[in-house]
């Protein structure tokens, strides 16, 4: 296969050091990294609780690029880690953790420009403030912000919300949509189900509440992509169609557009695990709105970045767009700015 740029849109990454939140802000529940042996720490909510146990290469700069030339990826777009989203604490104290998250990764990208792409995170329960910290994302160099596929109490439908998503329109910043405190999940206590079945539903939750909402039709500029393939989104979109055709005057009451309508106007990433699925995608959506997505470092996702797209019958055309031509796009960037 002919050598293409390889842009991962979908990669996390945290601090080495992360400060004692709880110890500045008064209260508890905030993650904290415990280094417990060479090249590895536990993330710990606080209150002592276990979340997961991240290698160096959830840190460090250099370690990815080893890796990433290992598996032939040429830029990692990075983001947080969604439990960092803290969207639950006072409005200044998470204004002030996105700040320390977005500029690690603005440093990141400033050491390293053509390797790596940077996301910000915003305290969205605070919409005022997360549109100044938007703007000062795009001063210090990061290209878009990764968002929470709901907010507290709030779907991405809700009217609070609607001025972050136009300021990121007005500004030209994408939008990352992951999936985070996932429903139900107090029913899901065995099997990892939380993340096998409460993160898709969460993603399609989101899509639906942003089209049925009006969001997309408001803000036909806004380019947003969706992780995981877009969860459950794509494979259930007959039936989303099929709600809005027979009981419209539960479906339609915001926006009386068709959802099969935003099919190739919003971004999916690759990740879906399955062939059929990946072919199945990008039938729907079209190959210029998929673009490669692994969730690295963690082992829900693809263990070889980029290895179900490079296996796939395609041609170079599609393929390219798949590996970079998709991203570049959503991102609005220069292929230049990586060769």
């Amino acid at each position: 296969m002919p050598k293409f740029l390889t842009i991962d849109i979908h990669t996390h990454i945290l601090p080495e050091h992360i400060p004692d939140w709880k110890e500045r802000f008064g209260y508890g529940g905030f993650v904290q990294l415990q280094h417990h042996k060479p090249c590895c720490a536990n993330m710990i909510l606080d209150d002592g609780k276990f979340f997961r146990e991240i290698e160096d290469n959830c840190w460090s700069a250099e370690k990815r690029i080893h890796e990433c030339d290992h598996h032939q990826i040429d830029v990692q777009v990075l983001s947080t880690v969604p439990v960092m989203f803290n969207y639950w604490t006072k409005p200044k104290d998470c204004l002030e953790l996105s700040m320390f998250l977005n500029d690690h990764i603005a440093g990141i990208v400033q050491r390293f420009p053509k390797k790596f792409i940077g996301l910000g995170t915003l305290p969205l329960q605070a919409p005022d403030l997360a549109v100044k910290e938007l703007e000062r994302c795009k001063k210090i160099g990061l290209a878009g912000v990764q968002i929470g596929s709901h907010v507290n109490d709030w779907n991405l439908n809700a009217p609070n919300l609607f001025p972050v998503f136009q300021a990121c329109q007005e500004l030209g910043m994408a939008v990352f949509v992951h999936p985070w405190e996932m429903m139900g999940q107090e029913k899901m206590q065995r099997y990892w189900l939380p993340w096998l079945v409460g993160m898709p539903a969460e993603t399609s939750l989101a899509i639906c509440s942003m089209i049925f909402g009006g969001v997309f039709e408001r803000l036909p500029n806004l380019r947003a992509a969706f992780a995981h393939g877009g969860g459950s989104f794509p494979s259930t979109i007959g039936r989303i169609e099929h709600g809005y055709n027979c009981r419209p005057d539960l479906t339609a009451v915001d926006n009386a557009v068709n959802p099969r309508n935003y099919l190739g106007k919003i971004w999916f990433d690759s990740l879906v695990h399955d062939k059929a699925m990946l072919d199945y995608l990008i039938q729907m959506a079209g190959a210029n709105r998929v673009a490669l997505g692994s969730d690295y470092p963690f082992p829900l996702g693809e263990t070889v970045p980029g290895s179900l797209i490079k296996a796939m019958p395609y041609g170079e055309d599609v393929k390219e767009l798949l590996l970079s031509g998709s991203a570049l796009e959503w991102l609005n960037l220069k292929k230049d700015l990586f060769i």
